[in-house]
C-alpha cells in the first residue's frame, strides 16, 4: 500500500470532522489506524504513551478514543477506569484494542467502561465500521449524512443542495461553508475560525476571502425574495440563522 504520511494534526485540524484519538505503542499498527481513520474523513492524533493520553484528554476530550490495552506509562485499562470516574470524560466512546481474546479479559475491559472490545490481528473494515457506529450512537449530528435547516437540504454523500425541492449549485469551498454553518446553526464564528476550519491554517489567504466566498454562497441560496439564512455579526463573523424556518 503506498500511503502518503499522515497530516500532522496542524495541517488535518478540522472541527467538521469527529476527532479520534489513538493510543497505540506498536508504530506500524499506529500508523495504518491513522492512516485508514484519516481516509475517511476523520481528524486523527496518535500517542504511545499512556500518560501523554491522559494530558492530551484533559486537553481537548476527542470524540472516540482508540485504546491499546498495554502501554508504557499508565496501562489502557486504567485510563479507560479514570475516564469514566471523570464527567467530562465519562461519555466518550472507548474502542479498547488487546491480544488478549480470553472471554474473561474481554468481560474486565468491558466492565471497567470501554464501550467496544477488538482483539488484534483485527479487520480493518471492521474496525471502521465499528468506529461508525460508536460515532452514530454517541456524536450523531456529526457523522449525520443529510443536514435539514428550514428548507434547505445538504446531502453530504451526493454532494447536493436543495432549498424548497429547487437543486442549488455550489463550488466545493462554498459547500463546505454551507456545511460547517448547518453543523453549529445559531454560532456564530470569526473570519478567522473559518479561514482556519475551511481552507486550513497553513493556507496563505486573508480574510477577506470569507466575505467573498460567503457573498458566493448567499447568492446561490437566495431567490428572489427569499429569507437570507446567513447572518453577518457585526465586528464578528457570520453565523447561519438557528431560527430561520420556523417562522
Amino acid at each position: 500500500m503506498n500511503a502518503a504520511a499522515p497530516q500532522t494534526p496542524r495541517e488535518s485540524r478540522n472541527d467538521r470532522a469527529p476527532r479520534i484519538l489513538v493510543v497505540e505503542d506498536e508504530a506500524a499498527l499506529a500508523y495504518l489506524l491513522v492512516y485508514n481513520l484519516e481516509a475517511e474523513g476523520y481528524q486523527v492524533e496518535h500517542v504511545d504513551h499512556g500518560d501523554e493520553a491522559e494530558l492530551r484528554i484533559a486537553e481537548s476530550p476527542p470524540d472516540l478514543i482508540i485504546l491499546d490495552w498495554m502501554l508504557p506509562g499508565v496501562s489502557g485499562l486504567e485510563i479507560c477506569r479514570r475516564l469514566r470516574a471523570r464527567e467530562n470524560c465519562r461519555d466518550i466512546p472507548v474502542i479498547m484494542l488487546t491480544a488478549r481474546g480470553e472471554e474473561s479479559e474481554r468481560v474486565r475491559g468491558l466492565s471497567v467502561g470501554a464501550d467496544d472490545y477488538v482483539v488484534k490481528p483485527f479487520s480493518t473494515p471492521e474496525l471502521m465500521a465499528r468506529v461508525r457506529a460508536l460515532l452514530r450512537r454517541a456524536r450523531p449530528e456529526r457523522v449525520a449524512s443529510k443536514l435539514l435547516l428550514g428548507d434547505i437540504d445538504l446531502d453530504r454523500d451526493t454532494r447536493r443542495v436543495r432549498r424548497g425541492g429547487r437543486e442549488i449549485h455550489l463550488g466545493p469551498t462554498e459547500f463546505r461553508l454551507l456545511e460547517y454553518f448547518m453543523e453549529k446553526p445559531g454560532r456564530v464564528f470569526t473570519r478567522a475560525q473559518l479561514l482556519d476550519n475551511i481552507w486550513g491554517m497553513s493556507a496563505e489567504i486573508d480574510e477577506r476571502t470569507v466575505d467573498v466566498h460567503v457573498g458566493r454562497l448567499r447568492k446561490a441560496l437566495i431567490r428572489g425574495r427569499e429569507k437570507d439564512p446567513i447572518r453577518t455579526v457585526r465586528g464578528s463573523g457570520y453565523s447561519l440563522d438557528e431560527t430561520f424556518g420556523r417562522e
